[in-house]
């Protein structure tokens, strides 16, 4: 009977041990080791050089307002929503509640149907300014994060500058459905910050410049080029239109057209957000991991730019795409070692494997470290979050198989056009062509 040697199950289990935790542990190393560019004492760019654009769907509502009065405390040129037509007299009434003063710094613009690409891609023609800010409809900036983002620009290498992220905090009973849905949302804004830090200080590779706040050199988005390839985004051998994924779609263009990105890890850069605190949130981890498998396959097996610009970055993160699920991770590493160590004394061989599940537990849990510090009382919830890890790969295995699924899944009425990646429609022509032309007149 074919029977492996426990030295043969001992190299893969050093093997697998390796590939997953050296990223982990330089990870850690560099987090603490990165600063973020400081504010500069005479800076070139200022809030007047900043045009924030703000796709929403509804274009209504008290988290839209609360955004934009956020926004405009930084003092932008202009800020420019952007909806859908059906919508364009709600946006308008919202923009009227705003000071009279600051009307002149406001406007409304709409594109035919939902695609957030599209209302994006409206609105860069008409910018006036050096730097464009995009943002998502529910977050909140400190007064201070035009200046922490501009600080970046002074180098005329960084063509685009992200800021961190944190879960804006809502107050439940420690064991209420809402409180553990919040905490595994805020857990997941708490490792991207984490990552993002990390991969930033190693080699200037950010994995994703979320859209939820993110700035950009204007003359980079206001290429003819840009405009055609960030609408006309295909996938899967260029079958499908692709519509979601925007931010992740910047994100490669800035790496492969040769410009640095950067995190501003600071408070001061630490805009606030909401996600779901309710079941719906799994279809948001749903979303998420299906642009990640898009993405990281599309940076590393079609574009390739990421292995010579950002090495470092693609062991990091986009090559965990393809690593086995957590549970199955897990479950192997300590399979291994307890076959390696059939032939080692008991004491030794349990000695082992306590000390590898007391790593696994600390590698789980500092990541978090930032999170438990500011809210101990979440650490009574730390079983979940490891469960949840676990249950993730799962998530990830269904993400796979369903990518051509392209739906916001967890906004009722969000993508009504686009649930699946599909062919070019008429109305899609007419509106490149609309597009195209305010590209050219500017």
């Amino acid at each position: 009977m074919f029977s492996v040697a426990p030295l043969s199950y001992l190299s893969c289990f050093i093997g697998l041990f390796l590939y997953r935790y050296v990223r982990y542990v330089i990870n850690l190393v560099a987090f603490s080791c990165f600063r973020p560019i400081p504010l500069p004492e005479k800076p070139s760019l200022t809030s007047d050089d900043v045009t924030v654009i703000l796709p929403s769907l509804e274009g209504r509502g008290i988290e839209l307002e609360h955004t934009i009065e956020s926004i405009l405390q930084n003092e932008p040129k202009e800020l420019i929503l952007v909806t859908i037509q059906a919508n364009l007299e709600l946006a308008q009434k919202t923009i009227a509640k705003m000071p009279a003063s600051q009307h002149d710094r406001l406007r409304c613009l709409s594109v035919l149907n939902p695609n957030k690409r599209r209302q994006m891609a409206r609105a860069i023609p008409e910018v006036n300014t050096k730097i464009i800010v995009f943002a998502d409809d529910d977050v909140s900036w400190p007064r201070q994060t035009l200046k922490w983002m501009l600080a970046p620009f002074e180098n005329e290498k960084y063509g685009g500058v992200v800021t961190c992220q944190r879960l804006r905090r809502k107050e439940y009973p420690i064991f209420s459905q809402k409180r553990i849905w919040s905490f595994l949302g805020a857990l997941y804004l708490e490792r991207r910050n984490f990552d993002c830090a990390a991969t930033t200080f190693m080699d200037g590779g950010v994995p994703c410049m979320s859209g939820r706040t993110v700035a950009y050199r204007t003359k980079i988005l206001r290429d003819k080029n840009f405009t055609y390839e960030f609408t006309n985004e295909a996938w899967w051998f260029g079958k499908y239109r692709l519509n979601a994924d925007d931010d992740n779609f910047i994100t490669r263009w800035m790496v492969s057209h040769g410009w640095k990105t950067y995190m501003q890890y600071h408070p001061e850069c630490e805009v606030q957000t909401i996600l779901e605190d309710n079941p719906k949130y799994l279809k948001q981890c749903v979303r998420w991991s299906r642009s990640n498998w898009r993405s990281n396959l599309t940076s590393m097996f079609t574009e390739r730019h990421i292995w010579s610009g950002q090495p470092y970055s693609a062991y990091a993160v986009h090559l965990t795409t393809l690593s086995p699920p957590a549970f199955i991770g897990d479950g192997a590493l300590i399979w291994l070692l307890w076959k390696a160590g059939q032939t080692w004394p008991e004491e030794q061989k349990h000695l082992a494997i306590y000390s590898l599940l007391v790593w696994m537990f600390i590698s789980k849990f500092s990541k978090n470290l930032g999170h438990y510090i500011r809210y101990p009382s979440d650490t009574a919830l730390l079983p979940v979050s490891i469960f949840f890890g676990w249950f993730h790969g799962l998530i990830k295995l269904y993400a796979m198989v369903t990518l051509d699924v392209t739906a916001w899944g967890s906004r009722a009425g969000a993508d009504t056009n686009s649930d699946r990646m599909r062919i070019i429609t008429e109305s899609d022509r007419a509106e490149e062509h609309r597009l195209a032309l305010l590209q050219y007149t500017q």
